[in-house]
């Protein structure tokens, strides 16, 4: 297991497979004022590749070519924060996709916690360390610790989606499911449009 560390994009020819886990970091949750500083994947392998994106930065070509490939299926933890960070970073959007936190709470229903730390422990016995959560994202050189806060957050994915869509399958809820995950997307747009909060759906 590794960590492996880039400027702005990734390497040309790198090939993560056909399911990829994708997490963010940004100088805070707010997409319109808060820049994306890293960008960290996995192929399901065991490592994980980051990509430090410099302030300003507008293009990351190989990676973007990646978020778009509709043959490449992209799991989120939380989808909905990344997809619009990375779409308002680069204008690249995202899809297809799966959401471990959208799968969570359609059949977790007997619980309230569906963080990743959360799911890690109680379907993959795995615990997580949350401690470099809030820290400078934004900074010239990422420390060890920090890198590996990132690769936790995708190193765990592939085996999440594996076992949330067994209960999804049980529960009869993989169809909703894959119609949550193919709007997602759009949530994201919608949330970087002025609509983060209001439920377009509701009557009033």
């Amino acid at each position: 297991m590794a960590n492996h560390l880039y400027k702005n994009d990734l390497p040309d020819g790198l090939d993560l497979g056909p399911i990829v886990a994708i997490d963010c970091e940004t100088m805070g949750l707010n997409p319109h004022r808060d820049r994306l500083c890293v960008v960290q994947m996995s192929g399901g392998d065991g490592d994980a590749h980051l990509v430090q994106v410099a302030k300003g930065q507008t293009e990351a070509p190989n990676l973007c070519a990646m978020l778009e490939n509709p043959d490449v299926l992209k799991l989120f933890h939380y989808g909905r924060f990344d997809i619009a960070a990375m779409y308002n970073a680069f204008g690249a959007l995202t899809a297809p996709v799966y959401c471990t936190k959208i799968a969570s709470r359609l059949i977790r229903t007997y619980t309230d916690r569906h963080g990743l730390r959360n799911l890690t422990q109680e379907l993959l016995g795995v615990d997580i360390s949350k401690q470099q959560q809030q820290s400078d994202w934004g900074a010239k050189t990422l420390t060890k610790a920090q890198q590996d806060y990132a690769a936790s957050d995708v190193l765990h994915l592939h085996k999440l989606r594996h076992e949330l869509n067994k209960r999804l399958a049980r529960e009869d809820r993989r169809e909703i499911a894959q119609a949550c995950f193919d709007f997602l997307p759009t949530r994201a747009k919608l949330d970087l449009a002025g609509w983060p909060d209001t439920d377009i759906f509701a009557h009033s």
